[in-house]
């Protein structure tokens, strides 16, 4: 138990086992909600949030905030239906939707970077580039009746018991795993978190901060387009005013699932179950059927406070474990000499 309460992984476990008793309550309480379905709804509703939240974690881990998460999906929407209006083949539209998002990543990152300027107020002012961007395409909601788009958004993968997911969840979980190897498996996901870590502790090191720093930004500019990409085949629209206020969720999905706002901790894998507590409740108060959808928000504020609380407690008593060992260390030396 000892070793459950001082393991790195705490916040995530709680996370997920916040997950499973929020799932089973209602399955006890409301027939038809223990479903294989029900639980496959929630990557299928949320496939653009997985996605999207992923590239938000990665930039939160280096200490930093990607606010123009929510702007991007919606400016990729506008781009991929006006494209497609005009003819021009999804073979085209998707990869330069994707391109768009990664340059417009890379030179938020850029400009944190080369200018020290503060990542929240580069990516707001990304977010307001690319939110009115949106409106000099079309002040007007965008249908797609594309032939491939409407595949894409009808083709459902078949489970035994009649249950099914969508492509977009296909392509959310590919997304993850190549998250979860680049996060934990490689020498720039080791990088990233010591930028989190301390910044100039890295840069003594020798670690390549600057281009680590203006990747991550790009990275999380590829996620959050992609996350548009799905977004407008789940819609099969594109709309100024799509995902207004998405940042917030992706950001709170992150915290949720065990990643610290002051860098240096995360887990990629918790920011799943962040992404899918948020979508549960949103299940659970459709289920309930009198409250207002606007609980939601009042829920996930309150969950947020409560990890923010404990991410809190659990980071003093690392650095109360760290300082009693030193103190020890200190006294041995001492009684040596």
């Amino acid at each position: 138990m000892k070793n459950i309460l001082s393991s790195k992984y705490l916040s995530v476990i709680i996370t997920v086992l916040l997950f499973i008793i929020a799932f089973a309550i209602p399955s006890i309480i409301y027939p038809g909600f223990f479903s294989m379905q029900v639980f496959f709804n929630l990557f299928i509703d949320n496939a653009f949030l997985i996605v999207t939240a992923i590239g938000v974690t990665f930039v939160i881990i280096t200490g930093g905030i990607d606010l123009s998460v929510g702007a991007m999906i919606a400016f990729t929407s506008m781009v991929i239906a006006s494209l497609l209006e005009k003819g021009i083949s999804p073979v085209i539209v998707i990869p330069f939707a994707l391109l768009l998002g990664t340059l417009a990543g890379l030179m938020m990152g850029f400009l944190i970077e080369h200018f020290k300027i503060q990542p929240f107020i580069a990516t707001l002012a990304g977010m307001f580039f690319l939110r009115g961007s949106c409106f000099l395409i079309s002040i007007q909601s965008i249908p797609i009746n594309d032939p491939f788009f409407k595949t894409l958004s009808h083709t459902r993968i078949s489970f035994p018991g009649g249950a099914y997911i969508s492509i977009s969840v296909v392509i959310s979980l590919i997304i993850l795993g190549v998250a979860i190897y680049l996060a934990h498996y490689t020498r720039y996901g080791r990088v990233l978190y010591a930028i989190g870590g301390n910044e100039e502790s890295a840069k003594l090191m020798g670690l390549p901060v600057g281009r680590a720093k203006i990747m991550v930004y790009g990275f999380s500019g590829f996620c959050s387009s992609l996350g548009g990409v799905l977004f407008t085949i789940y819609m099969l629209s594109g709309y100024g005013l799509h995902t207004s206020g998405l940042e917030l969720d992706a950001i709170a999905s992150a915290v949720i699932g065990g990643t610290l706002l002051s860098g240096g901790t995360g887990y990629v894998f918790g920011t799943l179950f962040g992404v899918l507590i948020q979508g549960l409740i949103q299940v659970i108060i459709m289920f309930q059927g009198t409250l207002s959808s606007w609980w939601t928000k009042i829920f996930v504020g309150i969950l947020l406070f409560v990890f923010i609380v404990l991410q809190r407690l659990i980071t003093a008593h690392r650095e109360e474990q760290k300082a009693s060992s030193k103190r020890l260390e200190t006294s041995k030396q001492t009684a040596a000499v």
